[in-house]
């Protein structure tokens, strides 16, 4: 065995086995020829994968493990770590994609003779999608070594010059420790220029993002590249590399800001048609991925984070026939295309960064528009995406509220408004991004040309479009009411007055001593007579509800002797055949509405996403029971027809009874009981999480479940009726407020 084997947890191994770490547990003090830890702790060993899967396969538990969950225990315990394992796993299915002869021809023989032979494959794979290979013995030109937008431009900033298109690093002959990270540390990217240097005197100041791993480098991922080849036979290459890169991500909460799907998708709509695009804090890529991309496009990419570089540039690469160009070093302190001059420039910069180069950047020509305040680090985003436009070049960038409104940034806000760069300020609804709590901004800028400057900002609210519990926004509202405005706007220099949603805004109004850009702060409220109106439909609505609340009310209950039926439990039912039951996944195809554990609990319809992927979605049926395993609470959803056909979230268990044995509403009915919630659930610090094949019901005949279904039915209904008549309430209390305190309601 290899020292430096891929390691798997007792939780990796009952995942691959379809089992609980009990049963791990068991094995182990069963089994002497169980596989013998090979590191980690006493508490929590590890295992060789290669002797675990032998010793599963020996015992017949490994037949029905999916492909992709061998795939994932492989990357995730890859001994230089899941980054890396994925950044190989990327590479090879670049050559899978782009040339799959070369990989088929690599792959037969020995794991040592396909590690040896790698490096070079992949060379001829990566070269041409990502530009110039740098090596040790020399510089060989790849495709479109040079962008056409970058000639005979000069450079603007007082950085070193740079490759305007970083490439990629490859030493396959050099060198080098067994195994090295492929990605480098961040200690790695060359330190930041002076103040005061001069192009000439400093160095390089970012690096590329993806190296070529060296042969004694892939050879611990060679079994996981073998694996990731075989299911992208299934899936195919991009499928399965978003598949791994969303796992990873979900994984890992804490470590990635991603940027949703339909946010990005608001962005690059807004951006407009474009050959030549950056994103100067690309992450994970999601706004340039969300760009309809062709054989003809450039995409720039940059991250200071050199696995997030390298996983973007893969990512991109698989996605589309653009070219990619992506670098990994700190943006504004070391710019790795201070000649670009794109057509649009996408951006999610990090928030409230402190330390983002005041002290050193002072005289920085990129800050035509005033020097950034050290408070003030979105600005000096802006006018970086500003200056590497062209001339009418548009960029988007997502911005903290505050940036529009501290006084710290009032005369740059001036200068950009007087210079006819800013061209819209659109508030998003709260949830749209990280952080959840709070309504961003998009900030559409243009980077002005010869003409003057346009005298109108547009300014636009979506923030009523909030959507109901935790689910989002209502996306497609804010794409209409968003880009019919921003178009309009653009296209006419002004737009008509639309209350509470959009106003283009002359420039001479919001230059005062605040010059206070909040769209909320210079929008008309709704018209009175639709105020009034809508009040009114939600006052009548919410007197039919309550009416309706009113007849559902339970009759009294007649007090009687606790019954002593005879008890079975979900886990019986279930072994029995009785019941099937499933476990919400990890992702599922794309745009299919997923219900999530929230909106069981809101009595919300469908709202969450997960990431894209091709693994088997589970789908609601008409007469399931969906039961939240988080959270304490006694809650159960019957899956009606509206519901019907949705995915089911995390967190979530899926309860498929079999309408000859079980009643549904005589199911789900008694798995609310509080009792029953409190014997089967388990405590941790900080969460409860119930143990849904632990909860108990009564073994009545069929006739009898359903007189007890037909009342736990009922009490649904009334439960459903108050639930919608808070919500009225609360509606038409919010609007009376709002009515009352800008006169469009009379107190009399």
């Amino acid at each position: 065995m290899q020292d430096n084997a891929t390691e798997v947890t007792a939780a990796g191994i009952a995942r691959l086995a379809g089992v609980g770490r009990a049963a791990v547990s068991n094995w182990r003090r069963r089994h002497a020829d169980f596989p013998k830890p090979v590191g980690g702790t006493e508490t929590s060993p590890s295992f060789a994968l290669a002797e675990v899967e032998a010793w599963l396969r020996q015992q017949g538990k490994l037949a029905e493990v999916p492909l992709r969950e061998r795939v994932w225990q492989h990357l995730v315990g890859h001994p230089e770590g899941p980054a890396v394992a994925l950044t190989h796993a990327g590479l090879a299915l670049l050559l899978i994609h782009d040339r799959p002869t070369v990989w088929l021809e690599a792959a037969v023989g020995s794991d040592e003779r396909l590690a040896a032979l790698l490096p070079t494959a992949l060379e001829q794979a990566v070269t041409p999608r990502f530009g110039r290979v740098r090596g040790e013995r020399g510089v060989h030109a790849g495709a479109d070594e040079v962008s056409p937008s970058t000639v005979n431009r000069p450079a603007t900033v007082n950085t070193p010059e740079a490759d305007p298109d970083p490439g990629v690093s490859a030493a396959p002959h050099a060198p080098a420790a067994p195994h090295a990270p492929v990605v480098p540390p961040v200690s790695a990217i060359p330190a930041p220029p002076a103040a005061f240097a001069t192009p000439a005197a400093s160095a390089t100041p970012a690096t590329p993002a993806v190296h070529l791993p060296t042969g004694p480098q892939l050879l611990p991922s060679v079994p996981l590249l073998r694996g990731v080849a075989e299911l992208a036979a299934e899936l195919g290459a991009r499928q399965t590399f978003e598949f791994l890169l969303g796992r990873h991500l979900d994984a890992n909460p804490r470590q990635y800001t991603p940027t949703p799907a339909e946010l990005a998708r608001l962005m690059a709509d807004l951006a407009g048609p474009a050959r030549t695009v950056l994103d100067p804090a690309c992450g994970t890529g999601a706004l340039l991925r969300a760009l309809d991309t062709g054989p003809g496009q450039e995409l720039h990419a940059q991250d200071s984070a050199p696995e997030l570089a390298a996983l973007t540039a893969l990512r991109l690469a698989l996605h589309g026939r653009a070219t990619v160009r992506a670098a990994v070093g700190d943006t504004l302190r070391a710019d790795a295309f201070p000649r670009l001059r794109a057509d649009a420039v996408l951006c999610h910069p990090p928030f409230n960064e402190r330390n983002w180069g005041h002290d050193e950047l002072a005289y920085d020509p990129r800050w035509e528009y005033g020097f950034p305040a050290r408070a003030e680090s979105e600005l000096a985003w802006v006018q970086h995406a500003l200056a590497r436009l062209r001339d009418g070049g548009t960029a988007v960038l997502l911005m903290p509220p505050a940036t529009a409104s501290r006084r710290s940034g009032r005369r740059i806000r001036a200068d950009l408004l007087r210079r006819g760069a800013l061209r819209a300020v659109v508030a998003l609804p709260v949830g749209a991004a990280a952080p959840y709590n709070i309504p961003l901004h998009l900030w559409v800028l243009r980077r002005p040309e010869n003409a003057p400057g346009r005298p109108e900002v547009l300014l636009a609210d979506a923030g009523q479009f909030t959507g109901e519990g935790r689910g989002g926004p209502d996306w497609g509202a804010v794409r209409d009411v968003v880009l019919d405005a921003w178009r309009a706007h653009d296209r006419d220099g002004t737009l008509q007055e639309r209350p509470g949603l959009a106003r283009s805004v002359p420039v001479i109004e919001l230059l005062d001593d605040d010059v206070d850009l909040a769209p909320a702060r210079h929008l008309p409220p709704p018209a009175a007579a639709d105020g009034a109106e809508q009040l009114a439909a939600v006052r009548e609505c919410l007197d039919e509800t309550l009416r309706l609340a009113t007849g559902l009310t339970p009759s009294p209950a007649v007090t009687g002797q606790p019954a002593r039926w005879p008890l079975t439990t979900v886990g019986e039912l279930a072994r029995g055949s009785a019941l099937v039951m499933r476990t919400g996944g990890n992702g599922g195809p794309t745009r299919v509405p997923v219900l999530t554990d929230h909106d069981v609990l809101a009595g919300t319809g469908p709202t969450g996403t997960l990431p894209e992927s091709d693994e088997e979605a589970v789908l609601t049926e008409a007469g399931d029971v969906v039961v939240p395993v988080l959270g304490g609470g006694s809650v159960v959803r019957v899956v009606d027809s509206a519901t019907a056909g949705a995915v089911l979230g995390r967190n979530l268990v899926l309860l498929h009874p079999d309408p000859a044995a079980l009643d549904p509403w005589f199911l789900a009915g008694f798995l609310r009981g509080t009792a029953n919630n409190r014997q089967a659930s388990s405590y941790a610090s900080t969460a409860t999480r119930l143990d849904v094949r632990r909860l108990q019901l009564p073994r009545l005949p069929l006739d009898e479940q359903r007189r007890y279904g037909a009342r736990f039915r009922a009490l649904d209904e009334f439960e459903r009726a108050l639930r919608h008549a808070g919500r009225l309430g609360d509606q038409l209390v919010r609007g009376m407020y709002d009515g009352l305190t800008d006169g469009t309601v009379p107190p009399g």
